[in-house]
């Protein structure tokens, strides 16, 4: 993702495909790390094979497991109570008020076409549990130092801000 530039391309072509021009109407999207001049990050579906966190917490059978990995959605079986949302442990599912349903990645490789830069692409990963635990720590990384504390807010006299 380093040469991404948050062009958003990936998620204008997602949301095009869900039949909406939205930026918030799509499987995946970009954010910066923390900053104006940091990385970017892409939010997307991982695919998970085991222990698919959204897939447990949906209580009507609207999401079944995908061969190869992820979910397929069934929007009939769908109550809207965005549980899925909730268990999914990187924010990888959203929910659209428009559509009154959450979007997942099909993992259809549009957005990987569109991608001026090529910043995304599509790969089978094994050890899935390890790709989730590296997200999640960056996340809480970026969470940590993206956060003002009070010592940089409010030093105490005679102390510099850092």
């Amino acid at each position: 993702m380093n040469a991404c530039i948050g062009c958003q391309t990936c998620s204008l072509v997602c949301s095009t495909l869900l039949g909406q021009h939205s930026l918030s109407e799509s499987a995946i999207y970009i954010k910066t790390k923390g900053g104006l001049q940091s990385p970017y990050v892409c939010v997307v579906c991982v695919a998970c094979k085991e222990n698919i966190a959204c897939l447990e917490a949906c209580r009507t059978g609207a999401l079944r497991a995908r061969p190869g990995g992820g979910v397929l959605f069934d929007k009939s079986k769908c109550i809207s109570c965005r549980l899925c949302v909730k268990a999914c442990a990187i924010g990888a599912v959203q929910y659209s008020e428009k559509l009154d349903q959450p979007v997942i990645c099909r993992h259809c490789g549009t957005c990987t076409r569109f991608c001026p830069h090529q910043c995304l692409w599509m790969e089978e990963v094994e050890e899935i549990a390890e790709v989730v635990e590296a997200i999640e720590a960056e996340a809480l990384e970026t969470s940590k130092t993206s956060s003002p504390t009070p010592e940089t807010t409010h030093p105490k006299e005679g102390e510099a801000k850092s």
